[in-house]
């Protein structure tokens, strides 16, 4: 078979991204943390760009006896009074006037006068530990102590780590975890935190050891196994049971953690007086970039060179582009919201037991968006409502099946029905996971006892064994 060279030619099409595009995708998917490191690394970059402060989109969705149709428009002016009390101050803050008095005496900056754990740690470390040598080994301690106030490094991980030696490191450990304040600090996991409490309270004998060692049993209210392991009768075990719950588990979470952020929406929604919402964009989280035009004709006449002239036009070109992504990016973020609003006025106005089934797909076809689009948008995104704050995609909820043939129900407020019948439960009248399933199918609801199970545990809720265990428990200690 002879071998031979030859050219063809072949037309096809191919969907090809733009860097541009690509980076609008990631400007609709950003949270408002990762869009302000994103704009502040844009404006390191870009000498044209400028920030100035957000304007305000809004729009209206009505109440279904009023004519629907609503317009998106630009709208100044201060949130209104039906907000929760948190966003009205942070708006009342950020006005022209009084801002630095309302910046003072906030209650972010109350919090930041509060002791951080690691800086308490290591003032405790420092008083107890004493020479050079044991305060090194004591500073590692508190470096490795987690947001619970446990260290979760053994002390021969210290030694290791550090070069220390291993018996000094748990000479240290053990005068950390006798003196520190408050006790429990120091300890290595939840059994050794009860320990050293009820050490120091000098109210740890075998029997109370041998419960601390068997947390499982007394989670779970097992009074019998407890009873054959330590001898104990259960009034005993009741008081040694009352006495656990008095400690502190986790003493680490009475002091300031790092890295902790207050939660700023990107949806501001409130009532318009007349049965329907307004949905608003927050102004602190829509930051405006600007092309300071002024700046560019100054620089633009000094710069003789092609280079500098091209990096010049780049960086116009790139502005504008940028000024462009972000409104297209407010605008759909509107969008979406408006929707969301439209078909959950129910839960604005009723609580859980009020919200619809709702699903991505659903939304991005009422609005003329792809589904991955609206999954973009709704991804770290929060809206506050006159009922808290949300991420928005809590009112994405699966439908559950309606047992007469009607309208399906929200698994959000399935669960919250489930969570209002166990609430409701008393000594010798504890429902199971198929008592529950009755219950719902009798209101209308056709839910599987295993779905019913399933939804319990997602609201970490007991069984019913062991409810039944902490009622009686309870009824005995009252």
């Amino acid at each position: 078979m002879a071998l031979a060279a030859k050219l063809q030619f072949r037309q096809s099409q191919s969907m090809v991204m733009t860097p541009q595009l690509l980076q609008s995708i990631r400007l609709l998917q950003y949270g408002h943390g990762e869009l302000k490191a994103f704009l502040d690394a844009e404006i390191e970059r870009n000498p044209l760009l400028t920030i100035a402060p957000g304007q305000a989109l809004t729009t209206s969705v009505p109440s279904p006896e009023m004519a629907i149709g609503a317009g998106i428009g630009a709208m100044s002016g201060s949130v209104g009074a039906s907000l929760p009390p948190a966003t009205q101050a942070r708006h009342r803050g950020s006005s022209g006037t009084g801002s630095s008095a309302a910046s003072d005496h906030g209650l972010e900056n109350l919090a930041d006068d509060r002791v951080s754990l690691l800086s308490h740690a290591l003032g405790e470390a420092r008083d107890i530990a004493g020479g050079a040598r044991t305060r090194a080994i004591a500073e590692a301690f508190a470096d490795a102590l987690d947001e619970s106030g446990y260290c979760r490094s053994s002390p021969a991980e210290i030694a290791a780590e550090n070069g220390f030696e291993p018996d000094l490191c748990e000479t240290v450990l053990r005068k950390l975890q006798a003196h520190a304040v408050p006790p429990g600090l120091f300890a290595l996991d939840l059994k050794d935190c009860l320990a050293i409490q009820l050490t120091r309270q000098n109210r740890y004998d075998p029997v109370i050891g041998a419960v601390i060692d068997n947390l499982h049993l007394l989670a779970n209210r097992d009074f019998a196994a407890l009873q054959r392991l330590t001898g104990e009768d259960q009034e005993g075990l009741l008081e040694i049971l009352a006495e656990i719950r008095a400690l502190d588990p986790k003493p680490g979470h009475a002091f300031v953690g790092g890295g902790a952020e207050s939660i700023e929406p990107d949806v501001l929604i409130r009532e318009d007086g007349a049965g329907g919402w307004i949905v608003e964009l927050n102004p602190e989280t829509l930051p405006r970039v600007l092309t300071d035009r002024t700046y560019m004709k100054r620089v633009r006449q000094t710069a003789k060179s092609e280079p500098d002239r091209a990096f010049l036009s780049e960086c116009l070109q790139s502005a504008s582009w940028l000024e462009r992504a972000l409104e297209s990016r407010a605008q759909t973020i509107l969008k979406v919201a408006e929707e969301i609003v439209r078909r959950q006025a129910g839960f604005l106005s009723e609580g859980v037991t009020g919200m619809k089934p709702m699903t991505l797909a659903a939304v991005a076809e009422a609005i003329g968006m792809h589904e991955s689009t609206v999954s973009r948008v709704t991804h770290m995104k929060f809206v506050a409502t006159p009922r808290g704050v949300f991420e928005m995609r809590f009112f994405f909820t699966r439908a559950i099946a309606a047992a007469d043939g009607g309208d399906a129900h929200s698994a959000e407020s399935v669960k919250h029905r489930i969570r209002c019948l166990i609430g409701a439960e008393v000594a010798g009248k504890v429902l199971s996971d198929d008592d529950i399933a009755a219950v719902l199918k009798s209101e209308g609801v056709d839910l599987a006892r295993r779905t019913v199970a399933k939804y319990r545990e997602a609201l970490a809720i007991p069984s019913s064994i062991q409810r039944r265990r902490e009622l009686n428990a309870r009824r005995l200690a009252s």
